[in-house]
């Protein structure tokens, strides 16, 4: 392996026994391009080309406050297919505030978990005082990637095989964007939500793979919410107004308390290109939601797939480090009990039916992403370590047979969000690989794996050695050359 260490960052970050600053998520402040990578164990395959890029969290500064992993800054980790070779980089994505920061020496933004006040500067996001970090989501849209904030903010744009910085997307609104934007790899445009604490409260909009703003309405609702993600089928993308969003009375103090209230959660079906005039609302089971899998139309009905939270705001851990009971349930699949579920709208009735797809916890799902928005027979989940933010292993759904294969990792070792990548000259919907990234705590290492989806259940066909131990965080994409090349493929 071959490895070109770039300039350090401005670091004052100080050791600590915070459970999310430690371990597989210790916080990696090194910037690196790698190429020979070496291969672990198996063969890389010469049957895929592209990218399969990482969104990780990596707290540079010493916290002004109480330090939630949501907190941290964005670093996009990158592996290169071409050619049965595999190359690797990383880089922080240079936001605004990641430059102040910089320039500073210092935090100048409290997080998530810090009272009112504590930031140094005016903030951003629909919470208001937070880092814009661009930490939470990336995607690839018109040959660029995109990394974005939960709390909506910038979307940052980078080169997505060498990621040079490319600047902020020039057709980002004022109310900015939230992650979990959408890429209809089809049509190459891209859908997107954002929200706010200022009426109408939501916005929706779609850019088209120019790069152009084409479509952006208001999504009038009742009050802030807190939604996480949309989804979208042919025709039609799904937004939603769930039960949990901050209590009222403490928002007007400042205080951003997230509540569960006793309503029906509502999820509002758009045409893609339609008008706040033709959005119609149904209703459903209370829940919330932090991840849709997938959207598609069947008949009169617009049928949905997601993981539904039985319990969204659990009661603090027991088990959890002094201080840090309440934050680590809320980053705990057991607690709040995430289980794969299905929806469906019927556009004729105006009539909700739902029904449960598995009850094992398990979310962060994923798809081929050529059958996005046409309907998918197969689903692929992470499942958790309980207590801890941290993927232990993956499950793939039949959703035609109900049958399931899984792959659990051994006690140390952690996954990331595993994309699909297809095999080039793919037939079959599950002809190709799932590819993530893995911490060993055992051995203070990370490595990249392939697992082939026609043999899940024998686990990865591939081990490459990374040059570094990555932190943990939130999400990935998959990029096929053509499709960064091209904007959209064919059909």
């Amino acid at each position: 392996m071959l490895v070109e260490r770039l300039p350090p960052v401005n670091v004052s970050l100080r050791p600590s026994n915070h459970p999310y600053l430690n371990g597989p998520w210790t916080p990696l402040h090194e910037e690196v391009n790698a190429t020979d990578l070496d291969v672990i164990e198996g063969a890389i395959p010469s049957d895929i080309d592209g990218v399969y890029i990482r969104n990780t969290e990596n707290q540079v500064h010493q916290p002004l406050g109480r330090h939630h992993p949501f907190d941290a800054d964005a670093m996009l980790h990158q592996i290169d297919f071409r050619g049965g070779k595999a190359s690797y980089r990383n880089r922080f994505v240079r936001t605004r505030c990641f430059e102040m920061e910089q320039e500073a020496g210092q935090s100048l933004w409290g997080g998530l978990a810090d009272a009112p006040g504590t930031s140094l500067r005016p903030g951003f996001g629909a919470h208001g005082g937070l880092k814009d970090n661009a930490s939470t989501d990336v995607v690839v849209h018109r040959g660029q990637v995109l990394s974005t904030f939960y709390q909506c903010g910038e979307a940052y744009a980078l080169d997505p095989e060498t990621l040079d910085q490319l600047g902020v997307a020039p057709w980002a609104p004022l109310d900015g964007v939230s992650a979990h934007t959408k890429v209809d790899e089809r049509t190459g445009e891209l859908l997107f939500f954002n929200y706010s604490k200022h009426a109408p409260y939501m916005h929706y909009g779609v850019v088209d793979r120019a790069g152009k703003l084409v479509t952006y309405i208001p999504v009038p609702l009742p009050g802030p919410r807190l939604p996480h993600d949309m989804a979208f089928s042919e025709n039609f993308s799904i937004l939603n107004d769930l039960p949990v969003f901050w209590d009222a009375t403490l928002l007007k103090q400042g205080i951003h308390a997230a509540r569960l209230h006793k309503q029906p959660s509502r999820f509002a079906i758009v045409p893609r290109h339609g008008r706040t005039e033709d959005i119609r609302w149904f209703e459903a089971a209370p829940c919330y939601v932090l991840h849709f899998l997938n959207a598609y139309e069947e008949g009169d009905e617009i049928v949905l797939d997601g993981y539904f939270q039985e319990d969204p705001t659990p009661r603090p851990m027991a088990s959890a480090p002094e201080g840090y009971s309440h934050m680590m349930a809320y980053l705990d699949e057991h607690s709040f009990k995430s289980k794969l579920h299905r929806w469906r709208f019927n556009l004729k009735t105006g009539k909700t039916t739902e029904r449960r797809l598995d009850d094992r916890v398990l979310e962060f799902g994923m798809i081929n992403p050529r059958v996005a928005s046409r309907k998918n027979r197969y689903a692929y989940s992470t499942t958790a370590r309980p207590g801890w933010f941290l993927f232990n292993g993956f499950v793939k759904h039949d959703l035609e047979t109900g049958e399931s294969w899984s792959v659990q990792l051994p006690e140390g070792r952690y996954a990331s969000e595993a994309p699909f990548a297809p095999r080039i000259g793919a037939k079959d919907e599950d002809d190709g690989y799932l590819v993530s990234f893995i911490i060993d705590e055992n051995a203070g290492t990370a490595e990249c794996v392939l697992i082939d989806c026609k043999r899940f259940s024998d686990g990865p066909v591939v081990r490459i050695a990374l040059p570094h131990k990555i932190s943990s965080g939130t999400h990935s994409c998959w990029a096929d050359r053509d499709f960064i090349r091209d904007g959209f493929v064919a059909a």
